[in-house]
């Protein structure tokens, strides 16, 4: 029981070598903990050493030098929002803003931070130097000052990485890199994918691994989540921000896009990377046998210089270096292909089964090819969610559903998100909102009958090839 508590104080305490997100306001960012290492956050500059030991969701402050100290957090009561606003004026319709209002210039208030003084303390003196402050109302004066703090107070909370986190995050600060994916979106796919511990799930993406972390996060290290990628390799940026362990990577299998035709027809060749690795450490031996012996013809033109050239140990040193510098290259090409190739072994044999519990797209690509080829391996009564940024290729694939057959409870969505400020008779939506989160096409596998398998032809016309037949009957 209590090593159970020692791990579990461990994993809500910062270490080094987690990744933690830092957030100040709206604004998140994604820093992994190192030794000395030097964090740009929202034109201020810190070293991560003084957070290390401390728990998650500790509020620090940016003092002088860069380090980072605990903030103590105040009780209810505080002077800056209670002793100030209780003097407040009826309208604000006789205040001028004339500049001439704040008695503090610049140079005071750089002289005060050089003084030491923390931001809390700049906001008290640039509140008591204001001869207009007590003539706002009330919700002016809480404005006044919500808006100082932003400004001068240097507060950052270090919070663990989780979905909703680095979503906002891709969300704020680089939409494009996941398909505009907004959070309530990706809540809604992993629930409509039923993404649970101890299943197998496809998932094909490019959203920066975000949608692969949300998956792997949601099973809990259970199970296992093939990823299917399309180019040369799979890009995680956005799951190794997720921290997870050694536990959660071993559950993870990748799978080229371009090897899936191959996959379903049996002819997927295993051994292929093994020899395109043959082939390239051979050309590399050739290139290199080649310029050796360019070096001698071109030496070998005067009889003293090949004598010079044989006898310079220098010479004969590094033509031993370039040798084992090119073999140690050829081993570790060789070590990296055979890795290679084990992961594509296991990754083709669980895809082989075509039994996997569930199916998740969401990429730039045009969604239909992808979903046709993947919905081959994936089980009865299974579900599959497809996320895209625009509403005419999922009709398009809803069409194809519909006509192909497979599939039922075909539904196409598109969810809608709107923020509310909530305050004491301020109660209104935010002004700037998120537009669209994108559309979802979510449905069901079922197994196919053979006469559907036979047939080719939609649906539609099937029906009314049926209903003419007795009429023919009945004519004749």
């Amino acid at each position: 029981m209590a090593e159970c508590v020692e791990d579990s104080d461990a994993e809500s305490r910062i270490s080094y070598g987690d990744y933690i997100v830092l957030k100040r306001g709206d604004v998140f960012k994604s820093v992994q903990v190192e030794n000395k290492k030097k964090v740009i956050f929202e034109k201020q500059w810190f070293f991560l050493d003084n957070a290390v030991g401390q728990l998650y969701g500790t509020i620090f402050e940016i003092v002088a030098g860069g380090s980072l100290r605990v903030k103590m957090v105040k009780r209810a009561g505080s002077s800056l929002n209670n002793d100030d606003s209780k003097e407040a004026g009826q309208d604000n319709r006789h205040i001028m803003d004339d500049g001439r209002s704040q008695k503090l210039t610049r140079d005071d208030i750089e002289t005060l931070k050089e003084q030491g003084l923390m931001g809390q303390e700049i906001v008290q003196q640039l509140i008591d130097n204001s001869t207009t402050f007590k003539d706002k109302t009330e919700f002016a004066q809480q404005k006044y000052i919500k808006k100082k703090k932003k400004k001068y107070e240097s507060d950052i909370t270090f919070l663990k990485p989780s979905t909703r986190l680095l979503s906002m995050m891709y969300h704020g600060r680089e939409p494009g890199k996941i398909c505009h994916l907004r959070y309530d979106t990706l809540a809604q796919m992993l629930t409509l994918g039923n993404i649970h511990a101890s299943s197998k799930i496809i998932v094909f993406e490019t959203c920066a691994g975000l949608v692969l972390g949300s998956v792997m996060e949601r099973m809990g290290g259970y199970g296992s989540v093939i990823q299917v990628y399309p180019g040369g390799g799979p890009t995680r940026a956005g799951m190794e921000s997720f921290g997870f362990p050694s536990s959660f990577h071993e559950t993870l299998h990748d799978f080229p896009m371009c090897k899936v035709n191959a996959l379903l027809a049996g002819t997927l060749d295993l051994s292929e990377k093994d020899t395109d690795s043959r082939t390239d450490v051979s050309r590399d031996g050739q290139l290199d046998s080649s310029r050796e012996t360019s070096g001698v013809f071109q030496e070998g033109t005067t009889e003293p210089q090949r004598m010079e050239v044989s006898i310079d140990p220098e010479e004969e040193m590094k033509r031993a270096e370039r040798e084992k510098l090119r073999q140690q290259r050829a081993e570790e090409k060789k070590v990296k292909m055979e890795e290679r190739r084990k992961k594509l072994t296991s990754a083709s044999a669980l895809l082989q089964g075509q039994d996997a519990d569930g199916l998740v797209i969401a990429s730039r690509f045009h969604p239909c090819p992808v979903l046709m080829g993947l919905l081959k391996f994936v089980a009865p009564s299974r579900p599959f969610v497809v996320y895209c940024q625009y509403r005419e290729p999922l009709i398009e694939c809803y069409t194809k559903l519909r006509e192909q057959g497979g599939t039922i409870n075909l539904r196409l969505t598109d969810s809608w998100l709107r923020h509310y400020q909530v305050l004491p008779n301020r109660t209104h939506p935010l002004l700037l909102m998120s537009g669209g989160g994108g559309y979802l096409l979510s449905g069901t596998t079922v197994a196919k009958s053979v006469t559907q398998q036979k047939s080719e032809e939609p649906a539609a016309k099937r029906l009314k090839l049926d209903m003419s037949t007795p009429s023919c009957e009945s004519s004749t």
